[in-house]
């Protein structure tokens, strides 16, 4: 099995990594600039006994992205889209246009290309053998994330629409499309934006009292692209630990 992972080699990426690896996934991973980190996740996906390559591009860019699934050593039978950030923490009428714009095109056009990509890869209408896509959301798309970021979780709530209705789309052609929505999990995506005490402050509003960790969604696309659920798609699951 071939498995494209996008978007970061930290946090949730890489934890989705070393969980595949342990599956029997042999691995691409796709990040935009932290050489070092993704140098020390492949090392470490190569050390359970899977191949793993790196491909360094934006996945903002239509041709970049074309040029990675062009770049893969095989035919892919799973990708996951997990590019993403918050941007600064604020209020969406102090938040800078070109933020927003940033915050939309990583979250949701990146998605957009790399599931397009996908499907032409995967399809059967392309001449593809099926597989499955999984989309990482986000909980803040049904949430809002008033006061934080109403922009990051409207561009995720648009990863839910692409999530059902490409599912429904391409279902008949062979590929599974199934999304995650990771609630607030312990990666650097929140001090990143600027408030590395968030998950401190909205840990009474979870039901089971606490952060989650990225092996937690992990194993949820874990599960989401094995066998066992070869009857699920056009659905997200949410890994948000009752918020």
């Amino acid at each position: 099995m071939l498995t494209l992972v996008t978007g970061g080699t930290r946090g949730i990426g890489a934890a989705v990594a070393l969980r595949l690896a342990e599956e029997g996934h042999d691995l691409v991973l796709a990040h935009r600039a932290d050489d070092g980190a993704a140098a020390a996740l492949r090392t470490r996906v190569e050390a359970r006994g899977h191949a793993c390559h790196l491909w360094r591009g934006d996945l903002t860019d239509p041709g970049a992205v074309e040029a990675l699934f062009a770049a893969l050593p095989g035919v892919p039978t799973g990708v996951v889209s997990n590019a993403g950030l918050t941007g600064p923490v604020g209020p969406l009428a102090e938040v800078d246009p070109d933020v927003v714009r940033r915050v939309v095109d990583v979250n949701l056009t990146a998605a957009i290309l790399v599931a397009r990509a996908a499907v032409r890869t995967m399809s059967t209408a392309y001449g593809g053998s099926g597989g499955v896509l999984v989309t990482i959301g986000s909980g803040a798309a049904t949430l809002g994330s008033p006061g934080d970021y109403v922009h990051y979780a409207a561009a995720k709530a648009g990863v839910d629409a692409l999530t059902l209705g490409l599912a429904q789309e391409v279902g008949p052609q062979g590929v599974r499309v199934v999304g995650v929505a990771p609630g607030a999990i312990r990666t650097r995506i929140h001090a990143d934006a600027g408030d590395p005490g968030r998950l401190d402050r909205i840990g009474d509003a979870v039901a089971l009292g606490r952060a989650g960790e990225p092996e937690e969604v992990a194993a949820a696309v874990a599960w989401l692209m094995s066998d066992d659920a070869g009857y699920v798609t056009g659905t997200t699951l949410r890994v948000a630990g009752g918020r």
